[in-house]
């Protein structure tokens, strides 16, 4: 219900007294310095409030989900009815018998139809009508305001907002559970309490021009590239990309010295080209999302050999169920990857599971299978980003722009979920097109609106 809020206001009147004496009697003149308050205006913004409370009640505001809910219903029957009449027809009073029925159907869709623009017409009128009465309530509001010479109103307003102020700072400081504690046996880890940094934050020889990408090590690298950083940036329209560039050390990536390429495809968009931000570089092998499929694309460095492994057939791709938060969605990250200490990730959503995450661990044959799968109760697009450290996916979200918070977990192993986690992850950009861990360093790396950077996981 909505409600129209009216303030109670105090007037204290400026009074000027004039003293005169008549003789042995003291008569004291009594006169407003002030204009007179303008009671009837009051009066009116308290009628049109109650008018309003009257006008837009919860029930009123059901009548057009229960029109759409029967309308719905109604179509379905017909759809079930003829598709019976297709199955069925013997052309003779069976078929005749089913039309009439299809054509009863149609009226009452036709009749719940003109009901629903009728519904439709009222609630833009009443829209329309309460917007300008509000309008008008609070320029009236507004004016009596100038009365309130002791500012009552305007502490009020403080005193709320330090009520609201102190409200959130009781939340913050309720503790929480900790974060899920790793099982020795497992990595060797224990509970990831925060992170820090970031301990690289660096513009990459691309300047500013992409803002999409991704950077890392491989998590698993042949004898002898246990250094070497690679970096794929979408070169094209922000979302695909047709080369990985590698480099001996961090330092020669910093400085953009020496960089090796190696060529996918010969441009973009192919079968095989790289979709999106999210992907990861495991025992020199790339994986990530093919070119408008819902399926894993494995890309040999060595052989230049491309294999793929298709998700469910209901799996989201092609930015239908991508990380995102109230201010912008980061297009085509239907499928994020992910690399922890037992091997390779990828991350998604299907139909089935409501938008949902699933986790399906990624079997690095060649080529590649879908191993054991995960179905979690995360709604893929409240995420800007996952992650995996020791067999636990963690989610992060938007707070603002300075600050990206891991607020959720769910451990493979236990199948427990936590939505409860506050591990805040300090930004230098305002937004996180990638981030991944690495097993090797415990460290998460990211790519930030063209800048790529590393934070380090403290474990207790």
């Amino acid at each position: 219900m909505s409600r129209c809020n009216i303030f109670i206001l105090m007037i204290i009147i400026p009074l000027a007294f004039f003293q005169s004496v008549r003789g042995k009697d003291c008569v004291c003149d009594l006169k407003n310095s002030d204009p007179a308050f303008p009671e009837q205006k009051l009066t009116k913004v308290e009628t049109i409030s109650a008018q309003c409370i009257g006008s837009i009640t919860s029930e009123r505001m059901t009548d057009l989900d229960r029109l759409l809910l029967g309308l719905q219903q109604r179509i379905k029957q017909l759809e079930d009815n003829v598709l019976m009449l297709e199955k069925e027809d013997d052309r003779n009073l069976y078929g005749a018998v089913s039309v009439r029925i299809i054509e009863l159907e149609f009226a009452e869709i036709q009749d719940l139809l003109n009901k629903l623009n009728m519904t439709t017409n009222d609630y833009h009128h009443l829209n329309v009508q309460t917007v300008a009465q509000l309008e008008d309530m609070k320029d009236t509001m507004a004016e009596l305001e100038k009365f309130d010479n002791m500012l009552v109103i305007k502490k009020d307003r403080e005193n709320q907002r330090v009520k609201r102020d102190l409200e959130q700072c009781k939340n913050e400081l309720k503790v929480t559970l900790p974060p899920p504690t790793v099982p020795p046996g497992r990595c060797g880890l224990g509970q990831m309490v925060s992170v820090v940094g970031p301990r690289t934050y660096s513009i990459t020889v691309y300047s500013t021009s992409y803002p999409y990408g991704a950077w890392g090590r491989d998590a698993k690298p042949a004898p002898g590239d246990e250094n070497k950083y690679w970096l794929v940036v979408l070169t094209s329209s922000n979302v695909y990309g047709y080369y990985v560039r590698q480099y001996s050390t961090l330092s020669t990536l910093l400085l953009g010295i020496g960089p090796k390429d190696t060529y996918i495809s010969s441009s973009n968009p192919t079968t095989n080209t790289i979709q999106g931000s999210n992907m990861v570089m495991y025992a020199n092998a790339l994986y990530y999302n093919c070119y408008y499929t819902y399926s894993v694309c494995q890309f040999n460095l060595t052989t230049r050999a491309v294999s793929t492994v298709a998700l469910p057939s209901d799996t989201g791709y092609n930015s239908k169920f991508p990380f995102a938060h109230l201010g912008t969605t980061y297009s085509y990250t239907d499928l994020d990857f992910a690399t922890d200490e037992s091997g390779v990730y990828v991350i998604y959503a299907t139909t089935s599971n409501f938008g949902n995450v699933v986790i399906s661990k990624i079997e690095t044959s060649n080529p590649p299978v879908l191993g054991q799968t995960w179905k979690t109760s995360l709604y893929k697009t409240t995420a800007t980003n996952t992650f995996m450290v020791c067999g636990v996916l963690y989610a992060t979200r938007y707070l603002d722009k300075e600050t990206e918070q891991i607020f959720y977990s769910y451990d493979t192993k236990t199948k427990e979920e936590r939505f409860d986690l506050k591990i805040n992850i300090k930004k230098m950009q305002t937004n996180i097109e990638f981030l991944n861990y690495d097993p090797r360093d415990h460290l998460l790396y990211v790519y930030s609106d063209a800048y790529i950077l590393t934070y380090e996981i403290i474990f207790q």
